[in-house]
């Protein structure tokens, strides 16, 4: 492809003018190194992306960058083995809009190695409506059932229910036949719609930080989803069942918790991290294949996902970070 070919990216750059950014005009020619060359079509609203849009958030480590920490697309330019012009991929991880340029941009070059080709039985707009929220809702599951949890141990517990990570899992969930309780801060406002994802239970972030006693409070929660963190976490591990695990993947709550050693050695509670930067490809391929086939999340896919434009983006990162947002963003490049 011609180095001179223009594009529109969504640039965040920090210099002596300052903090600021905004949709530019870029060249083939400014793309990073890379062996896969790709015409981005979606690129998903994550609240990484939305740190990245701030000085405070210190997740972008060079500028000028672009941001956008997945995207899916078609291949227009290859020196890979595993991929050709005209392929349609999907990336997530790897440090991708965080320490190399990102998806929201019309053109994106990578390394090959971090692409999967898209799954049989998924769209590109799907992928991305699933995208590193949904992908990070499946690894949580996957972790939960290696960790011996099933359906018939009790209710399982999805903090943050509202958002990407937690409206996928609720969705996917209730599709494996658990018993869902959704926790979320707008629960008079999206409680209908998280009932209509599978939840059989909605309840209000207060009712489950409400001030416990003791080391241990009743047996609640077979297991937990967990993408918000913080000082809740110490409540919901006072409430977890014997034998019980909690996913924590995210820290939209604060990245600290108090806690005691009592319910790891009482109870056998177990506290799982949830990493979906690094993950290995052959589980990344395996949890991927789930999504486009017996765990496809259909029921957000239909109601909990949102396109919007690049011009929308600062907008989206504001509700984003202020707990806001609702269901998927996806920016249609």
């Amino acid at each position: 492809m011609s180095p001179d070919i223009a594009f529109n990216a969504f640039v965040v750059r920090n210099d002596d003018q300052g903090f600021r950014s905004g949709i530019e005009s870029w060249r083939m020619h400014q793309l990073p190194e890379g062996d896969v060359t790709i015409r981005v079509h979606y690129s998903g609203v994550n609240y990484k992306d939305g740190l990245a849009s701030t000085p405070k958030g210190k997740i972008v480590r060079r500028y000028p960058f672009i941001p956008g920490i997945d995207f899916a697309g078609t291949v227009v330019e290859s020196s890979h083995p595993s991929f050709k012009e005209g392929d349609e991929v999907l990336c997530t991880g790897y440090e991708t809009g965080v320490s190399h340029e990102g998806g929201y941009s019309q053109y994106t070059r990578t390394n090959g190695d971090w692409l999967l080709h898209l799954p049989e039985g998924l769209t590109l707009k799907e992928a991305m409506g699933i995208g590193t929220a949904g992908f990070t809702a499946a690894l949580s599951i996957v972790s939960l059932i290696q960790n011996g949890i099933s359906p018939g141990d009790g209710p399982v517990l999805v903090t943050g229910a509202t958002g990407g990570v937690g409206s996928f899992a609720v969705s996917i969930l209730s599709k494996l036949g658990f018993h869902v309780s959704a926790s979320t801060g707008k629960a008079s406002a999206q409680g209908e719609w998280l009932r209509s994802l599978g939840a059989r239970h909605v309840i209000t972030r207060e009712e489950i930080n409400e001030e416990t006693k003791g080391v241990l409070s009743t047996e609640k929660w077979a297991a937990v989803i967990d993408p918000v963190g913080g000082s809740q976490l110490s409540g919901l591990l006072k409430h977890m069942k014997y034998n019980g695990a909690i996913a924590l993947s995210g820290l939209t709550g604060g990245g600290n918790f108090d806690t005691t050693v009592y319910p790891f050695i009482l109870r056998g509670v177990k506290l799982l991290g949830i990493d979906s930067v690094y993950c290995p490809m052959d589980l990344r391929k395996e949890i991927w294949g789930k999504l486009a086939g017996a765990w496809k999340p259909d029921s957000a896919l239909q109601s909990g996902i949102h396109v919007h434009s690049l011009e929308e983006l600062p907008a989206l990162f504001t509700d984003i970070l202020n707990g806001r947002a609702a269901g998927r963003s996806i920016i249609a490049l």
